[in-house]
């Protein structure tokens, strides 16, 4: 008997593998995918593109310009900023860093929470971020908690960024991890923290494929007992 459509809440560390994970998640169980750190990375950029890199506070009147949507494209979804596919554009370091510093400011959570909430209103989706389960669903059926070693995700991200054709340097890539993690943990708005009730999935010695079998597994087992 199919289950009645959830919420599923995957908070986490930056390069976790959360998007994969949930891109794949979704997929499984005929869901939507919102991938909320593609948001913050496209306000970020419309930020950069808007020269407020030195004084980031300045974006707060200009929120109410900015458009985000998702579309599907066939190497994936890609998210929009005003019309513009910017998903090659939103996926450097240095709109990575910005997205993080951007995200502490309370009204740019305020607009994008209430975007995501939306979103979710009709439940059936897979949703990504750092507070999804804490601020954005707190009632969200099932929630993930990803992590993993810096060093490990350091790794991931400097070959991610190798991918791509960039020329990263190893001991940058893991000092902007630390960095991250520290804004995204002690930021004033939302920090990153576990939910209570999350389930927490270290995937530092697991395959893309071993992590993914058992968050499915994971998933169909709390569907069973709705």
């Amino acid at each position: 008997m199919p289950h009645s459509p959830i919420i599923v809440a995957i908070d986490g560390y930056s390069s976790c593998g959360k998007s994969t994970i949930a891109k794949a998640l979704a997929k499984h169980a005929g869901y939507t995918y919102v991938d909320t750190g593609a948001m913050y990375r496209a306000t970020a950029l419309y930020a950069q593109r808007a020269g407020l890199t030195n004084d980031l506070l300045q974006i707060i009147p200009l929120l109410k310009n900015i458009q985000i949507s998702f579309i599907q494209t066939p190497d994936g979804q890609h998210v929009t900023l005003n019309g513009e596919d910017v998903e090659s554009h939103i996926r450097t370091l240095e709109v990575g860093e910005l997205a993080s510093q951007i995200s502490t400011i309370k009204e740019v959570r305020a607009f994008l929470v209430a975007q995501q909430q939306a979103m979710g209103e009709k439940k059936g989706i897979v949703m990504d971020g750092r507070d999804i389960g804490t601020v954005v669903f707190p009632q969200a059926e099932l929630k993930l908690f990803l992590t993993a070693s810096p060093e490990v995700r350091a790794k991931r991200r400097f070959l991610e960024l190798q991918a791509k054709g960039e020329n990263p340097n190893l001991e940058e890539v893991l000092r902007a991890t630390n960095e991250r993690d520290y804004r995204d943990t002690h930021r004033a708005e939302s920090p990153l923290r576990q939910a209570e009730d999350a389930i927490v999935v270290d995937n530092s010695e697991m395959t893309r494929e071993e992590q993914m079998e058992h968050i499915i597994n994971v998933f169909s087992e709390h569907c069973a007992t709705i």
